[in-house]
């Protein structure tokens, strides 16, 4: 994870205008992961956010469950910076510097929320180990949902999902950069998963209502209820 993290501080500034150069329909991504927390706007909910990054899906939680207390974990202390200065009007957040696979869940959670940071999970089983945990994590009712980058089922079908993520990219930036940063990083840090084998493994874990929310080919809003 060091140079994961390494990568991260070193674009905490320029992340949020990043993003949106490289993920297809953000906003929307963000509005989808947010809007699957089944609560009223005014229940002093417990959310969790996995690799906060600059805090841009925590502030739109708290846009919407003003009374929620909320706790941010993050790898890269920039990250930090940029979302406490983010989220600075509301008093009731913890911030948490460290690697979100060895945190401590202390408590329970009505929501686990996390936005392009599990797939930095290197295995399948390490997948299913950190499922398990958030699953334990969860206070009856409670939800998680993931947005992130998935695999598709079969090989064509990647490289279809591949060809339309460059021809998003290449609106905003080179196809140089695309090849010789972008995809290399892709293919040197990230580890997604197909995504009907991580709905699969949510089922199995005890996951109702196991769903996908949104999709836009590689990237996806998925998630379930802990019943």
């Amino acid at each position: 994870m060091d140079q994961v993290k390494q990568h991260f501080e070193n674009e905490a500034r320029e992340f949020d205008q990043i993003i949106l150069t490289l993920i297809p329909d953000y906003p929307e991504m963000v509005e989808a992961l947010v809007s699957t927390i089944p609560f009223g706007k005014e229940s002093p909910i417990r959310v969790i956010d996995l690799g906060c990054g600059t805090g841009t899906v925590a502030y739109c939680v708290l846009r919407s469950f003003p009374n929620a207390h909320l706790t941010c974990v993050d790898l890269a202390a920039n990250m930090i910076a940029i979302a406490r200065s983010k989220l600075v009007a509301y008093p009731d957040v913890r911030f948490v510097e460290g690697d979100f696979n060895s945190f401590t869940f202390d408590g329970q959670y009505d929501a686990v929320v996390s936005s392009l940071a599990l797939h930095h999970l290197a295995t399948a089983e390490g997948k299913k180990r950190f499922y398990r945990l958030i699953y334990e994590s969860l206070a009856p009712a409670g939800v998680l949902y993931n947005a992130d980058v998935v695999l598709a089922s079969n090989d064509h079908l990647q490289r279809l999902y591949m060809a339309k993520w460059r021809a998003f990219m290449q609106r905003s930036i080179s196809r140089e950069e695309i090849e010789n940063k972008w995809i290399l990083k892709y293919e040197a840090e990230d580890h997604p998963a197909k995504l009907l084998d991580q709905m699969t493994w949510l089922a199995e874990i005890g996951f109702t209502d196991v769903d996908v929310i949104w999709k836009h080919y590689n990237f996806a809003v998925y998630g379930g209820t802990k019943r």
